[in-house]
């Protein structure tokens, strides 16, 4: 949906114990896990399981060595340097944002609070009472306020907090009286849907829904050990992008989701310990030969060819030094290994790739979906290539020159692959932060130059293999990437195709 608004809702529900929640029908909140998925949060070793630590490392993407949120008195914090998502967002990046609560140091200036320092709007209801009735009756009324604030106002990133389940199982352990409570709680949040989805505006938003408890209970109610019931929290998560969980889910993840959610990088000073599981890319950047055509076996067969004129048999040891190289960097290998002259070799190199390039080059299957998923998509393409100008303009004919809004070529940038100059230069013509692009590569001097740039990546590898890391995923073929494979590129550990792609054989016989 290009052009849409994106919002993101976040539902705190206190002290909900996952064995419980999983035993209960929560209609609402299923719906949600359906859409997008339910998974365990182990509370961080080190911060107690507590609702002012475990809540202060939700909303701001940090741990207690950062926020100083130790207990739920939080003086001596550290909130003005790592600030809550609304906060950050309303004042460092100038959207609106809304906060719901109940539990007075979230919202007010009393013992060492509040923890939202300035939401753009808020909504406080105090409790009557410090009794389980009291904190219903204070749930519901937050409940309607927010429903007012969701309905109709231009607000992009909201927190609602519910105490009820949390203050219930503390009077009255994990009874029937709590598991009534945590109903209670979900129908509320089915509320909150209710108003978002009849916005009139809804249709034309993007919106993400992230649902989460700080901290599990013990059977008698209550909590601060270190107990597997006490330290599993749990994440419902659905949105634009978000599919399957990730191998781990962790309470600093929730702002860092927020930020993506919105379509806000989230900026490298702040220092934030979480990690998205689902962001848009703000702009894609895809290396030509072996990912989008299939020019690397026809250069793999012309340096083949030159190299057995030579006396020389390309093998795998040689891969690295031919694959995902300028031709100057091939012909300099070639000059190594058979000492004939590195400036004859380029050129008959060039001449002899050309050649085959404007005869035989087909695109590979899924690129031109990939292509056209992105047009729709409204995601800006650049086109990053260490084959000389001539060969990308030739392949551009095949490919449609429309579908890249800038093209590099070899001796373009400075240095060429495997230096980051070429994605440094494209990320610059598209005016994206080199951060929030995805690189789609095929070759691990490609990928090498992708992340030296600061891109996340998607590797298909052709040839050589690539193993996935930290910030790229790697798996078996273009065809069938769709909008989840884009958002989650870069972002989540993929088994890949760890080995050489099957029907793609490394090594071309020379003719």
């Amino acid at each position: 949906m290009p052009g849409a608004v994106q919002r993101v809702l976040v539902v705190g529900i206190d002290g909900v114990r996952l064995d419980v929640l999983r035993r209960l029908p929560t209609p609402h909140l299923d719906a949600l896990a359906a859409a997008g998925f339910l998974a365990p949060v182990e509370v961080d070793e080190r911060t107690p399981t507590m609702s002012g630590p475990c809540w202060a490392t939700v909303v701001t993407g940090v741990t207690g060595a950062k926020h100083g949120v130790w207990s739920n008195d939080f003086s001596g914090h550290r909130l003005d340097v790592f600030p809550d998502f609304a906060t950050r967002l309303a004042e460092q990046d100038g959207r609106r944002t809304f906060v719901a609560a109940g539990w007075r140091p979230l919202m007010q200036v009393r013992d060492g609070g509040p923890l939202f320092r300035a939401p753009s709007r808020t909504a406080y209801v105090a409790p009557a009472a410090d009794t389980p009735e009291a904190w219903e009756e204070c749930d519901e009324r937050i409940t309607e306020e927010a429903v007012r604030v969701l309905a109709d106002d231009d607000i992009e990133a909201s927190f609602v907090y519910l105490g009820a389940p949390d203050e219930t199982a503390h009077f009255l352990g994990c009874s029937d009286a709590y598991e009534a409570s945590v109903l209670r709680a979900d129908e509320r949040l089915g509320r909150l849907l209710e108003a978002v989805r009849a916005r009139p505006s809804y249709d034309s938003e993007q919106w993400t829904f992230l649902v989460v408890t700080d901290h599990g209970h013990v059977d008698a109610g209550g909590h601060g050990g270190r107990s597997p019931e006490e330290r599993t929290a749990w994440l419902v998560a659905a949105g634009p992008g978000i599919a399957a969980a990730p191998a781990e889910v962790r309470h600093v993840d929730v702002a860092a989701q927020v930020f993506a959610s919105v379509g806000c990088l989230a900026d490298r000073h702040w220092t934030l310990d979480g990690r998205p599981f689902a962001a848009a890319p703000h702009a894609v950047l895809l290396d030509m030969d072996g990912t989008l055509v299939d020019t690397e076996s026809l250069w793999l067969r012309t340096v083949s060819e030159s190299a057995a004129r030579l006396g020389h048999e390309i093998g795998e040891e040689d891969l690295p030094h031919v694959l995902g190289r300028a031709v100057g960097d091939t012909a300099s290998y070639l000059h190594r290994v058979t000492g004939h002259d590195a400036d004859a070799l380029a050129g008959e190199l060039d001449a002899a790739f050309l050649a085959a390039v404007e005869t035989e080059t087909a695109p590979l299957p899924g690129a031109r979906e990939l292509l056209a998923l992105l047009g729709d998509l409204g995601l800006p393409a650049a086109l990053v290539s260490a084959s000389p100008r001539p060969v990308v303009d030739a392949v551009l004919k095949v490919l449609g020159a429309d579908m890249f809004r800038a093209t590099f070529a070899e001796g373009e940038t400075p240095r060429t692959k495997p230096a980051a100059d070429p994605y440094l230069a494209a990320a610059r013509a598209l005016g994206a932060d080199p951060a929030a692009c995805l690189a789609v590569e095929d070759s691990p001097t490609g990928v090498a130059a992708a992340e030296a740039a600061g891109c996340r990546v998607l590797a298909v590898p052709s040839y050589a293999p690539i193993t996935p890391g930290t910030r790229r995923t790697v798996r078996g073929e273009l065809a069938g990437i769709g909008v989840r494979d884009l958002w989650t590129a870069g972002l989540q550990v993929s088994e890949g195709a760890p080995g050489d792609p099957q029907n793609r054989p490394w090594a071309v016989a020379a003719t």
